[in-house]
């Protein structure tokens, strides 16, 4: 597929000749030209000159002044407006407003393509896909999302691919190249991951694979960018770059759009970026809120919905959580003030679901508790359209409305974010909780225990400890003292010798989220002058999201989060009492593996990328026995397809470094998902030594652990 960012966007042969425009030079050299006056004679302007008149490029234009490119207008449109000069009494006469509670099935759908673009669903469908529309937005422009959502003009796309225009151009710069740091992380892929992504229809691990890459290359690029940035200069998108760069190259999944489920997206699934829904195939316009597709019937082609996006940007109603009072699309506009919404485009989608009764996807925007202007995305599964109507809304002007009911017999999504808000406001109390809060105050956020599945008490005594114990200094690695950074280590100060050890970057993005998949992360320490709250010292906070230890059907107990966890997120360490290996030979016992971390085992970290499939090379072993002590941690179970993985965490000390083990979030976690790493394998195995049955459940399971 090729992307014509640079396209010729210029008026049509005969309205404007360009090969005039012969010398371009800088706005501030530029001299205002005034319009000759019709009468000198009777001017009353010193020397005869006419008044400067100061108009909007895009008109209107008074006589004698002419529009320049790229605010050409038509001829016509230059009489209309010159009219309106003449007359400045006159006033904008709104069409008649249509009155409440009008049938949309009353309007007539409109012939050809007068819909924008129903008349060519192919080449709609390819326009879509790329970064040229309001695409990916991030969390922090969500207002901006919400402005433009749904709009479906061609002026706002127009905007806004002269924005992203001007973005791609300075991320070719030399400061940052990312089709080389796309290049580099393409060519450390797993060849099966190409292979996976090219099957006709998608599964779970393409849509795995595609979201993965997408986040290593967004948070690779922005930790480039975020180096070379100057402290007072705007964020430079690496969402959007690193979209634009893997549609370019074909890594997505689902390309084809379609009605119904999409091949390997699960209700319930969460997306932090309007680009990663277009990726995996759930939602192709990434700013329009509607998605629909062009269907041949025996007379015409006529749209159908595929899918939506409720993000708030209108007045939809969300608190029943198998009914959705959706708004139609429209009536926005940034000049003009708002306008009655209009029968085209996506709200004709819709009505024509209505009555055709297909399915619809719903992907549902939720704020996202941990970073307050962001939103998470939550796919919600199939609706149908029950019925629609147009009302007045607030704003004084008349909006389609949309009742879809929720097909029966689906999963949980919404809903459950719905119960988790219930038990944090406290007006519904959590079921089967045993101890409101595990670690008895050593955290900053409780962690409660429950068990709804039998009459099981709690686990096995122990003392809760939130970080290690008997913490034995792995150095001295180098003469580094830390760092002096007392505001903070700042991504562009490469003096920082914490910088340094990093490789030139810090480990976190300012999101702190790891920024790449080093196997070694060397954090500001005791040492170092910089504050707690410092970029660099993510690991060192405590817990940040609320955490509950549950009583699982088969498998003990284990560990899950009350709140969405983000890709790349820190969720805690691994506390307990550093040991050595004939300490572990004297606790042995059934509970061994359950309660022990050992670096020396085997891991297969991520099998995207081959070069991860070991243990990350730790300066010197380290094993933590949580039996007797120990934190969250101790209760993660294993998995054979984890969503957790660890890292070593080097902390500067006196010359010397201390080592700790930091657990991280390989992809988004929906809430009350289970917690699980991949426990390793010991190498080589022992005479006599028993294999436990692996209980993990997922598609990869090896059968065994040990």
């Amino acid at each position: 597929m090729e992307h014509h960012f640079g396209q010729d966007t210029t008026p049509v042969s005969g309205s404007f000749d360009k090969t005039r425009v012969l010398n371009v030079k800088p706005l501030r050299t530029l001299v205002p030209v005034f319009p000759s006056p019709s009468n000198p004679a009777s001017s009353s302007t010193p020397q005869g000159g006419a008044p400067f008149v100061c108009v909007s490029p895009s008109g209107p234009f008074p006589s004698g002044v002419a529009p320049f490119y790229p605010f050409f207008i038509s001829p016509e449109s230059q009489r209309l407006s010159e009219q309106n000069a003449q007359t400045p009494t006159a006033q904008h006469v709104p069409a008649a407003p249509i009155s409440t509670a009008v049938p949309i099935n009353s309007f007539r759908t409109p012939t050809g393509a007068a819909n924008g673009d129903v008349g060519s669903s192919r080449k709609n469908s390819r326009s879509r896909g790329q970064v040229t529309e309001e695409d990916g937005f991030s969390n922090v422009e969500i207002d901006e999302i919400e402005a433009e959502e749904g709009t479906g003009t061609g002026r706002s796309k127009r905007k806004s691919q002269k924005k992203i225009k001007g973005r791609q151009s300075t991320c070719g710069s030399a400061e940052v190249d990312p089709d080389a740091v796309a290049a580099d992380i393409l060519k450390s892929l797993n060849p099966m991951v190409f292979d996976v992504l090219n099957q006709p229809e998608g599964s779970r691990d393409s849509v795995a694979y595609t979201l993965m890459v997408y986040e290593v290359m967004r948070r690779k690029l922005g930790q480039i960018e975020d180096s070379n940035r100057a402290a007072n200069s705007g964020a430079k998108r690496p969402d959007l770059k690193a979209g634009a760069l893997m549609m370019n190259k074909g890594i997505r999944t689902n390309s084809k759009k379609r009605i119904g489920t999409v091949p390997g997206v699960e209700i319930g699934d969460i997306f932090f970026f309007r680009f990663e829904l277009c990726l995996v195939g759930l939602h192709a316009p990434s700013m329009a809120g509607i998605d629909y597709i062009g269907t041949k019937t025996s007379q015409e082609e006529e749209p159908l919905a595929v899918s939506i996006v409720s993000s708030g940007g209108y007045e939809d109603n969300v608190e029943d959580g198998d009914v959705l009072i959706y708004s139609g699309q429209g009536g926005v506009n940034r000049d003009k003030g708002a306008s009655d919404q209009k029968l085209e485009r996506g709200n004709l989608a819709l009505e024509k679901s209505a009555h055709r009764g297909n399915e619809v996807r719903v992907i549902r925007g939720l704020k996202d508790p941990q970073h307050p202007t962001g939103k998470v995305y939550v796919y919600d599964g199939l609706y149908k359209i029950q019925n629609s109507w147009v009302e007045k809304a607030k704003s004084g002007f008349n909006v389609f409305k949309y009742k879809l009911v929720r097909l029966p017999g689906q999963p949980q999504a919404y809903m459950i974010w719905k119960s988790i808000q219930q038990w944090t406001e406290k007006s519904v109390s959590r079921a089967g909780v045993i101890l409101p809060d595990l670690t008895s105050g050593a955290e900053n956020v409780p962690v409660c225990l429950v068990n709804d599945i039998d009459n099981e008490k709690g686990p096995a005594y122990f003392t809760y400890i939130p970080t290690l114990k008997n913490l034995r200094p792995i150095g001295p690695l180098d003469s580094s003292t830390g760092c002096s950074c007392v505001g903070g280590c700042q991504a562009a100060n490469f003096n920082c010798p914490c910088i340094q050890k990093n490789g030139g970057y810090l480990p976190y993005s300012a999101a702190s989220l790891l920024a790449d998949l080093k196997s070694v992360i060397y954090e500001c320490g005791p040492s170092c002058q910089c504050p707690p709250n410092c970029r660099n010292r993510v690991s060192q906070g405590g817990l940040k999201f609320r955490l509950e230890v549950f009583r699982t059907k088969n498998k003990g107990w284990g560990l899950r989060s009350w709140d969405a966890i983000r890709a790349g997120t820190f969720i805690c360490e691994y506390a307990g009492e550093v040991v050595d290996s004939a300490r572990v030979e004297e606790l042995g016992g059934d509970n061994e593996d359950d309660y022990i971390f050992d670096s020396t085992r085997i891991y297969q970290q991520l099998e995207v990328f081959p070069g991860d499939t070991e243990a990350p090379k730790i300066p010197s072993p380290l094993i933590i026995s949580a039996i007797n002590e120990g934190n969250v941690a101790r209760f993660m179970n294993h998995s054979c397809s984890p969503n957790v993985l660890w890292r070593p965490v080097i902390r500067e000390n006196k010359n010397e470094s201390d080592l700790h083990i930091a657990f991280f979030a390989i992809r988004h976690i929906p809430p009350m998902m289970e917690l699980t790493y991949d426990y390793g394998t010991v190498l080589p195995l022992k005479v006599g030594q028993r294999k436990k049955k692996c209980l993990c459940g997922s598609m990869k399971c090896r059968g065994y652990f040990c």
